[in-house]
């Protein structure tokens, strides 16, 4: 997928790291149409979202085709400042994404 395929911020305060995290995937139902074609345009969309902290994860996630292009994700967990948050994706083609930061 593209290189950045999450966005992330992570922004610790009074033990809590506040995590934004924007996945870029074009998320398809499977139930559009293309307008030259009349064909269908297969089901693509993010299945799986796991997020860890200090290689730990601490969230897991399971999407499906109802959510819409470029997913939005919020989460706060503890920790604090220097703590690496990685955020990846699985979706239903096998192809996956991922971005990490240091909160701060």
């Amino acid at each position: 997928m593209a290189k950045n395929a999450v966005k992330l911020r992570a922004k610790a305060k009074k033990g809590t790291i506040d995590i934004k995290c924007l996945m870029s995937h074009p998320m398809e139902t499977g139930l559009r149409k293309d307008k030259k074609s009349g064909e269908k345009i297969p089901a693509h969309f993010i299945q799986t979202v796991v997020a860890e902290k200090n290689g730990v994860p601490f969230l897991q996630a399971d999407f499906n085709s109802t959510i819409s292009k470029n997913p939005y994700l919020r989460v706060q967990v503890e920790g604090g400042k220097g703590d690496e948050i990685k955020v990846s994706w699985t979706d239903n083609k096998g192809e996956t994404g991922s971005g990490s930061k240091k909160s701060k």
